[in-house]
């Protein structure tokens, strides 16, 4: 067997796939936009109601993803982000629930005028078309890029990991088979095939068919989308955060929000990496803070000289790239750095422009702190935790975007809308 041929071969259908399902959703893209906010709200609830009614189904297609990661030795922060529960699958479905609550954006006039002519103008949101989105592991992304997508008048074609295969045609199965419940096309959304890595630069270069394309994963995923695309992309950033304990911070109040931020799940973007610490706060308080990590089974990175001044042990010498480290573990950076301005300073240097926050009781640090770090989002005594759609009232979220253009934050349906305007003449012409 000529195993170069039998490669092209699989390579090439590879690639006819993702052009017929991209032109299949450019097709279907029209009834998309055209769904009322009653009809779309109906599908959301049956698909919310069909994946709990489906649990056991889920969930042995990701036990298969599970072994599957296990034999092949992937890490354990990666299994967490792939693993499914029927908590979890709970949560997934109330996130279509929720998206079901809000109010839908398509249509809603952003701004409107009257001519001195008197023709009346108005510029109102619409769907951005066809979606394409490529993720990495988590197969709640699925569920939740499909119901924003809809919600916002969109069709979704989502290139997901090899690594949630199995995981995510199961959820693709069981929405496709609420959508034709309903009357409508399948093609609203659909899974692309995710044996190689090329099937990414097929669908982000097909300009034309698809609209958008919105990356979420590491940093190497991103880049490679951002730099790679002809298609318009929506960069969502990875999370290098920050938290800075300052020397008017209240100490206890500090250690609980950073201990938030990074243990309460650590394979999440929103997770707190590094942890600044005012070196005006006593020796005392300084190794309070370092020690609740290791309690905590955190282990610090940072200046070992420096840390074992204060009395700290057991720190891993840091090295330069811990700066810029998105850990996604039980893995923290710490540096002792003079005050505000040294923790500004620091974020402007490493952060990748996610969530900062600070811990102080005086409002004029906390404005400085405010004004002068350039994220998406700042928390003022409160943990990064707290950057998610969720939280935000949006519902399921499509990432967070750590660019200035267009979105910027957690992504939700306004953001999965451009607009456009109409004027409304009586027979005007321009002199």
């Amino acid at each position: 067997m000529n195993t170069s041929n039998t490669a092209e071969n699989a390579r090439a259908h590879e690639r006819e796939e993702v052009i017929s399902k991209a032109t299949t959703a450019k097709r279907v893209a029209p009834l998309a936009a055209q769904l009322s906010a009653g009809e779309k709200n109906t599908l959301l609830e049956a698909a919310a109601h069909a994946l709990i009614a489906r649990t056991d189904e889920i969930l042995a297609a990701n036990q298969r993803d599970i072994d599957n990661a296990r034999a092949h030795n992937v890490a354990d922060n990666i299994i967490d982000r792939l693993a499914l529960d029927p908590q979890r699958i709970e949560g997934i479905a109330d996130g279509l629930r929720q998206v079901a609550r809000l109010k839908d954006p398509v249509g809603e006039i952003v701004q409107g005028s009257v001519m001195p002519n008197g023709i009346h103008m108005r510029q109102i949101r619409v769907p951005l078309g066809v979606m394409g989105m490529v993720y990495e592991a988590r197969p709640n992304v699925t569920v939740d890029a499909f119901g924003l997508a809809l919600k916002s008048g969109n069709v979704a074609l989502l290139r997901g990991s090899k690594s949630a295969k199995n995981s995510n045609q199961a959820l693709v199965e069981i929405l496709q088979s609420v959508l034709k419940e309903h009357g409508l096309p399948e093609e609203i959304v659909q899974l692309l095939p995710c044996e190689t890595h090329d099937s990414v630069q097929d669908l982000i270069t097909l300009r034309g068919l698809v609209d958008v394309v919105i990356p979420r994963g590491g940093a190497g995923l991103i880049n490679a989308v951002v730099t790679g695309a002809t298609v318009p992309t929506i960069e969502t950033g990875t999370g290098n955060c920050h938290f800075y304990i300052d020397r008017d911070a209240d100490i206890d109040e500090g250690i609980a929000l950073l201990l938030n931020g990074k243990t309460r799940r650590t394979s999440v973007c929103n997770a707190t990496e590094t942890v600044l610490i005012d070196a005006a706060l006593s020796a005392d308080a300084q190794l309070k803070i370092i020690q609740a990590l290791q309690d905590a089974g955190v282990t610090v990175h940072g200046n070992v000289d420096e840390l074992q001044a204060i009395g700290a042990h057991n720190v891993v010498q840091a090295t330069d790239s811990d700066w810029e480290e998105e850990y996604l573990s039980l893995d923290i950076a710490a540096k002792i750095v003079d005050g505000v301005d040294g923790a500004i300073e620091h974020i402007r240097r490493y952060s990748t422009g996610h969530t900062e926050g600070i811990s102080s009781r005086k409002a004029s640090t906390l404005q400085k702190f405010a004004q002068q770090v350039d994220s998406a989002a700042v928390m003022l005594n409160a943990s990064t935790a707290f950057t998610d759609g969720e939280q935000y009232g949006m519902g399921a979220e499509i990432g967070i975007s750590t660019q200035k253009l267009h979105a910027r934050g957690p992504m939700a349906l306004p953001e999965l809308t451009s607009t456009k305007w109409i004027l409304d003449g009586a027979g005007h012409t321009r002199p």
